[in-house]
């Protein structure tokens, strides 16, 4: 295949804008800006995966977040198709739209070779009115992050006033990225109630294709008056205990008979209406390599993560179990409540990070339904 190119026009050549990333803490990290020449404002973090950055930066986790990407060569396969599967959900995309306030990337290349590729990632950036800055020292930036935390910045263009500081944690983001009125998908199979925290495409194609039909509800819906067999607590951007009133609806569910299971964000929200505490990590797990420990089993796996809370295992009440514990700093990647149907991981299980490790964890939750309704 030939390849495309998204600098200049014909022989023409447009030098970047310059540009820099600045953080609270006075640290700047010097750049060029592609994608769209704006600035931007963001809490910054990391992700350690080596590809999947369109999937990442339409994760509506990454919702208020500038993202820098540490593996070095970042746009070599373009953007696909805008297609939609067999389910009428994005294929190749985790929502509707790019998430992140900004991307910031050590080598970004704009000509990209791969079958599927309609774009490159810059236009695609500039489309969205979302900035990019390469040419930076991602590693330094990440070893920043890591010994000083996550914290505020900025992408300043020069010649442009510089933003405000903005901080996702300091407001409910999840109300911003969570659908607005209840859609269905699927008919017929076990029916799954899924609460929209900021939910990734991927998680309602797994349920999915595994014969459910899932009813995909706002974060704040009224669960006692919904209809299903089960609920899907999905993932989602900011601090967990900005949208306690959904952690009040799961708490009226807890010790039922019906399954309750939670995906990171989710996670977090079934531990606090168990009367668990969460905190903030210092600077997060994002990236397609991260090792758990199953706690009955032993058994080890490789999953891709995306959150920057945890929850406090001595929190947990009486009954509560730690599932899966992360083997890098021991934080719960899990929890179960004993005797009962409920359960969460930190993890994604649907993502695709190798053989597909955790996904077991949703043909566990199709057969316990359909044992029960046999």
């Amino acid at each position: 295949m030939a390849a495309k190119s998204s600098y200049g026009v014909g022989s023409m050549y447009v030098p970047p804008r310059k540009a820099r990333l600045v953080l609270r803490d006075g640290a700047v990290f010097e750049g060029a800006l592609f994608g769209a020449s704006r600035a931007a404002a963001g809490e910054v973090v990391f992700n350690t995966g080596m590809v999947g950055y369109p999937e990442a930066i339409t994760d509506p986790s990454y919702f208020g977040q500038i993202l820098a990407l540490t593996y070095p060569l970042v746009g070599n396969y373009g953007v696909p198709s805008f297609e939609r599967d067999e389910f009428g959900i994005p294929r190749w995309f985790e929502s509707e739209r790019i998430q992140v306030r900004g991307l910031v990337v050590s080598s970004y290349q704009g000509e990209y070779h791969h079958w599927n590729a309609e774009r490159s990632l810059g236009d695609w950036l500039a489309r969205e009115g979302v900035p990019g800055l390469f040419g930076v020292d991602t590693r330094a930036l990440a070893l920043h992050l890591r010994e000083r935390g996550t914290v505020p910045g900025k992408i300043v263009v020069d010649g442009e006033p510089e933003p405000a500081w903005y901080d996702p944690a300091a407001e409910n983001v999840v109300r911003l990225v969570s659908t607005r009125e209840p859609r269905t998908y699927g008919a017929g199979g076990p029916r799954i109630a899924l609460l929209d925290c900021g939910v990734k495409n991927n998680i309602i194609r797994c349920l999915l294709r595994r014969g459910a039909s899932v009813q995909v509800l706002p974060w704040d819906s009224d669960l006692s008056s919904a209809d299903f067999d089960a609920l899907v607590l999905s993932n989602g951007p900011g601090d967990p205990e900005m949208c306690a009133e959904a952690a009040r609806g799961v708490r009226a569910l807890l010790g039922g008979p019906r399954p309750i299971f939670g995906i990171c964000l989710g996670c977090q929200l079934l531990g606090l209406a168990a009367g668990g505490r969460t905190f903030k990590l210092p600077f997060g797990h994002r990236g397609q390599n991260q090792p758990v420990l199953e706690a009955a089993t032993g058994r080890w796996a490789i999953t891709s993560q995306n959150h920057g809370y945890a929850l406090d295992p001595a929190s947990l009440p009486e009954g509560w179990e730690v599932w899966f514990t992360n083997g890098n700093d021991g934080t719960v990647e899990g929890i179960r409540l004993a005797g009962t149907p409920h359960r969460a991981v930190q993890f994604h299980p649907e993502a695709v990070c190798g053989p597909v490790d955790t996904g077991y964890l949703f043909d566990e939750l199709l057969a316990d339904l359909r044992g029960r309704r046999d």
